[in-house]
């Protein structure tokens, strides 16, 4: 039976995606930042999969000490994992930094899908490494100076920023480590609550739109797809959109670019640099 850790899981795609991954019969550890909201999306998993196991774990993954305690609680209870879905994360309407020194965007959406996956990756030895990208990465500038969004801040542009470099750690993660496959998917625009931690214009439009966005089951197709799927066990450094293969942009194709914000991103959380 296949065995998925699923970050991001209480809300809109992960919640979604918890849910048909149950039904599928998976079994499940589910990670969230509210108590409340784990336990009740392990109910609504385990009255999805007849007897299916799920499990939750709580963790606030805008910070890195909470990022190792995951993974310790996590190698401590599981053997294998099978499929590490890296989903969760989020738009902030201002610059803020963690106890840790971390801008936020940044923190949550890279660096703890960072070093998540490396603090597991023995326990994912031929199995998937899933993150939830998003064609947001188009208008998306990285600037390895500039990460921590110190000089001026945008949300939707360090939200770009930050999708930008899930893309670029997707292939990097692909050539560091052949034995996995690695992919990245852009859900669409999500009918969720994600914009509402942003008070311009993104919430505006994603209040209006509502009615006309993709729900999350249906953001949450692709995670399902790529974590599940046959053919999707081919396809690794792909970035992925409705389940076909397609190219992100330029910068995200940057082989270079991508070796080097690993090693930037490895010294941020504090880990060795493999060569």
């Amino acid at each position: 039976m296949t065995f998925v850790l699923l970050t991001g899981a209480t809300r809109g795609i992960g919640r979604a995606a918890a849910i048909a991954l149950a039904r599928d019969g998976a079994d499940l550890a589910l990670v969230g930042r509210d108590a409340g909201r784990v336990e009740d999306v392990v109910a609504d998993a385990r009255a999805a999969g007849a007897g299916v196991r799920i499990h939750g774990h709580v963790a606030d993954l805008t910070l890195m000490s909470s990022v190792r305690e995951l993974a310790d609680e996590v190698r401590e209870r599981y053997g294998t994992i099978d499929v590490l879905a890296n989903n969760a994360g989020a738009l902030f309407a201002s610059r803020e930094v963690t106890a840790e020194g971390l801008e936020r965007t940044f923190a949550l959406n890279h660096l703890a899908p960072f070093l998540l996956t490396n603090l597991l990756c023995d326990r994912l030895v031929g199995g998937r490494v899933v993150s939830t990208a998003s064609d947001a990465h188009e208008s998306g500038l990285l600037d390895l100076e500039g990460l921590q969004s110190a000089r001026s801040y945008g949300a939707f542009r360090a939200y770009a920023m930050s999708k930008l470099a899930n893309i670029l750690f997707t292939r990097g993660l692909a050539r560091r480590a052949p034995e996995l496959c690695a992919t990245c998917y852009a859900p669409g625009v999500v009918r969720t609550g994600f914009g509402k931690n942003e008070n311009g214009i993104w919430k505006v439009l994603t209040t209006l739109g509502g009615p006309l966005l993709r729900s999350p089951a249906h953001g949450a197709h692709s995670l399902v797809w790529l974590a599940t799927a046959a053919e999707a066990a081919s396809i690794s450094g792909a970035y992925v959109r409705d389940e076909r293969v397609i190219l992100p942009s330029l910068q995200a194709q940057d082989d270079g670019l991508a070796a080097a914000l690993w090693e930037r991103s490895a010294e941020l959380v504090g880990l060795a640099v493999a060569s």
